[in-house]
């Protein structure tokens, strides 16, 4: 492994080996270009296709949201594989499809296993150059994406990022939404999209990016069979206007149904192949990415201004946006908006420091390392740079521009850049305040079994090793949550675990911060319905930052009163966000009418007013209660030596207190009264929900509840064809669960048009008669089951989602390596299976119904 000093803010060898990685690219005689790249690490593949069109190519027609329009049909059906023919093989490989518009492109991407690559490059050939667009899909998906455009109405963080880009731009194409405006978009017909498709949908307006396990030859020639047919466009890129400069400040305060302040400052910035990108990229992260940032420090843990602040650079094309994004409460708006343009002229006045540079280069490789974890990530960082830069080795450029940054740079570049004139204000707030002036070298096996000792405090560590890539997630997590809080004091577990990695006896909280981000690396915190826990991870060369920073928090937290009171505050915050989210809203208010006044009744976050009752006090019993030998695993996943770096974390857990621990035994078996319940929400649309007793992790039927879930929401299945695709009644639909240990809630949930709530309910019922009937089609069956698997395997890809899962297995009480069971449980579940779990669980009788609508 390559050892990393910290303090090495330059890092030219370890990028010489990130960006060596064989990559094969060709052209096909109809210009169709293919970038190809192994890894043998999984048994897995992602294969992308990069169409260069989105929203402002739409010519004559912008605005209209033709591109969005077109990603959405283009699964509908060919001659060859009609109806939702395409998206059952996708499944049925157990594989996922799925595709993103934006301005510049439309990218869809089919990630499953590897023995399927070739049928994914088939059926990606066919849906993009054979895809029929019917009059009755047109007018059915119509009716869908009328009920996201309502979606993003309803998503107040939406509202802000579409008052950004039009108050922003004023004649480039960036001012238009990209699913296009309701009053344009309800207007396109059928021959207006397929015109478009033609046009468009040309192979030399393509890139083809396969990453995986993949037999190159082979699949060259299977490349060239699908997709060499296809003939040369020849098109001509509409006009795109050049957005003329900005001479003045400008300023969109809007208001609304919302309970806290969301806003936005962004400055006008050159795009990602400027020499100054690299910089600007590197200002961002100084400025505000991190608890360590400086608005962070100043806006939120000093002045104490806003619950949230994030800077990012988005600048895909020739221009973008230095965009800083906030949520305050409604009368700190003017403040915090001066207290950020203070910091940023002070950046250009007094410069930045060599350390905060030193911090911002290991982030920026650190979150290039993180993308290339799965192979999704891998392809989309070479589709971006092939279609957005139009250079392979853009990373290594970038990187090497990246490194060659001084801090005088970085205080140019504020000076120059982050300007009043060039500066766009937006906000989205509650009331109108009173007016005011103013290729890596993989390893060719699959990954090893985890491996677990218990100490004599009944701690337990659990391992394994992944030398891929050079980082280590060292994860912490412990029972605790709504089953170990008293009433009054609900969210308590949540705040605990926020506040265990902010103050320690060593550092205050802004020292922490400083001391993980200015080596790339990472914490967090997670509070769950039966868990909480820390996470840590760094790279492999930083193992004593990691093991201090670790001991710190769980040994030595030093909770401080002003710390206590901003994160209180924050997660207050939170809540009032999701209350201004209609599904969010939903959610909580089910599980309220579902579980009565079982603790699962409010989520793992509490509420303000138990929030508003929590002192110091109680978070050091609830500490000393939960962080007990017993109640500890620590997974450590990546590439380190064991000999080396497990004494030292068992080391630390050995200092925790030895001690029985008593799991909770409080139980839930069924709603006490089954009914259907009415809330209104000023929105556009209307969610409807249908909940029922579930199984929890333990329970010999869980596996049931989650084929069943997947039954119910995969995109080829009848629910959703039915709903969605053939009614057009929704645009979304599916099940999900809220998971105990041992008992817990299944729900369906659609987002609908609010005079069809009824219809939906109905829809619900007949989907649940049909499993109740044993009528589910072996067919359907088997590609649920393989979809699950796939997914399975796909979601433990990274370090850090294997190193969770075997956690909490072993916590609670599971195999520590369930997954090389999964296959065989999953397979073992028949129709017959599934009729029994639905006659039992999803009964009319035990039924919880709410409809959320205005």
């Amino acid at each position: 492994m390559d050892s990393i000093s910290p303090n090495d803010g330059r890092l030219p060898a370890l990028l010489d080996r990130l960006f060596d990685e064989p990559i094969e690219r060709f052209t096909l005689p109809n210009g169709l270009t293919v970038i190809l790249k192994e890894d043998f690490s999984n048994k897995l593949s992602s294969v992308q296709l990069w169409v260069k069109t989105g929203s402002l190519h739409e010519g004559p027609m912008l605005g209209s949201g033709l591109s969005h329009f077109l990603e959405h049909m283009l699964f509908k059906g060919t001659p060859t594989r009609p109806g939702g023919e395409m998206s059952r093989q996708v499944q049925a490989a157990g594989g996922g499809v799925n595709a993103y518009t934006t301005f510049d492109r439309t990218v869809y991407y089919i990630d499953g296993l590897s023995e399927q690559t070739e049928l994914a490059v088939e059926l990606l050939a066919d849906a993009a150059f054979n895809s029929v667009l019917s009059e009755e899909d047109t007018a059915k998906e119509r009716d869908v994406i009328l009920r996201e455009i309502d979606m993003g109405l309803d998503d107040p963080d939406r509202q802000v990022s579409r008052a950004l880009f039009e108050a922003a731009y004023r004649e480039h194409p960036y001012r238009q939404p990209v699913i296009g405006h309701r009053e344009l978009f309800e207007k396109v017909t059928r021959e207006q999209l397929f015109d478009y498709y033609k046009i468009r949908y040309v192979p030399d307006n393509m890139t083809l990016v396969v990453v995986g396990h993949i037999d190159t030859p082979a699949l060259r020639e299977a490349i060239e069979k699908h997709f060499g047919p296809a003939s040369r466009g020849g098109g001509v890129n509409p006009f795109v206007p050049v957005e003329p400069r900005q001479l003045a400040m400008r300023e969109d305060n809007r208001y609304g149904d919302v309970n806290i302040c969301r806003g936005g400052l962004a400055f006008k910035i050159p795009g990602l192949e400027h020499v100054d990108a690299p910089g600007l990229d590197l200002l961002a992260s100084i400025l505000g990415v991190g608890h360590s940032s400086i608005f962070w420090r100043q806006l939120r843990d000093e002045k104490k201004l806003v619950h949230h602040i994030d800077t990012s650079c988005w600048n895909p094309g020739s221009g973008g946006l230095f965009w800083v994004s906030y949520v305050c409460d409604p009368e700190k708006r003017a403040a915090v908006h001066e207290a950020i343009l203070i910091e940023v002229q002070k950046a250009a006045r007094e410069g930045i420091g060599e350390n905060q540079l030193r911090k911002a280069r290991r982030q920026a490789l650190a979150g290039e390392i993180n993308t290339r974890k799965t192979m999704s990530g891998q392809a989309s960082r070479l589709g971006l740079a092939e279609v957005v830069v139009g250079d392979l080795g853009y990373p290594r450029r970038y990187f090497s521009r990246l490194n060659n940054v001084e801090p005088r740079i970085l205080e140019e570049l504020a000076g120059r850049y982050l300007v009043a004139d060039g500066l766009t204000a937006v906000s989205l707030n509650s009331t109108p305040p009173t007016p005011t002036s103013t290729r890596l070298k993989g390893i060719s096996r699959e990954n090893e079994n985890f491996q677990e000792r218990t100490l004599g405090n009944g701690a337990r560590l659990i391992f394994q090793r992944d030398s891929r890539h050079p980082k280590i997630n060292l994860r912490l997590v412990a029972l605790g949550g709504p089953l170990y809080e008293e009433p009054h004091l609900r969210g308590i577990t949540a705040l605990l675990a926020t506040l265990l990695i902010r103050d320690s006896i060593k550092r205050c909280a802004s020292e922490v911060a400083e001391l993980i981000e200015g080596v790339g690396g990472s914490m967090s915190e997670f509070a769950g319905n039966n868990s909480f826990g820390l996470g840590f991870e760094t790279m492999s060369g930083d193992t004593e930052i990691l093991l201090d920073l670790f001991e710190q928090a769980l040994l030595a937290s030093n909770f401080q009163q002003e710390t206590f009171e901003l994160e209180r505050e924050a997660q207050i915050a939170s809540i009032k966000e999701d209350e201004d989210e209609i599904v969010s809203f939903g959610k909580k208010r089910l599980r309220q009418l579902f579980f009565g006044d079982h603790p699962f009744h409010i989520d793992a976050y509490g509420v303000e007013k138990t929030l508003n009752t929590i002192g110091l006090s109680e978070l050091e019993r609830l500490r000393s209660k939960l962080l007990v030998g017993s109640n500890v695993v620590v997974s450590v996943v990546g590439d380190f030596q064991p000999d080396l770096l497990l004494p030292s974390i068992e080391e630390v857990l050995e200092k925790l207190p030895s001690g029985p621990f008593a799991p909770s035994k409080i139980v839930f078996d069924e709603p006490k009264k089954s009914d259907c319940f009415e809330e209104i929400l000023p929105r556009q649309q209307a969610v409807v929900f249908q909940a029922y007793p579930d199984s929890g992790v333990k329970g010999k039927d869980f596996y049931h509840g989650e084929l069943l879930s997947e039954l119910f929401s995969e995109m080829s299945g009848r629910l959703f064809t039915r709903v969605r695709d053939e009614r057009g009644m929704a645009y979304f639909v599916g099940a999900n669960r809220i998971t105990g240990i041992h008992n817990g809630m299944f729900y369906l949930c659609a987002g609908t048009r609010p005079d069809c709530c009824p219809e939906m309910n109905s829809e619900f019922d007949a989907e649940i008669s049909r499993v109740v009937a044993g009528e589910v089609g072996e067919e359907e069956l088997l590609r649920c089951q393989t979809r699950l698997k796939a997914a399975k395997r796909m979601g433990l890809q990274t370090i850090g989602a294997r190193g969770m899962r075997a956690a909490l297995n072993t916590l609670y009480g599971l195999k520590v390596n369930d997954w090389e069971d999964y296959d065989k449980r999953i397979d073992s579940i028949d129709v017959h299976d599934l009729a029994v779990f639905a006659r039992s669980r999803l009964a009319p009788e035990k039924c919880v119904g709410l409809i959320v609508k205005p």
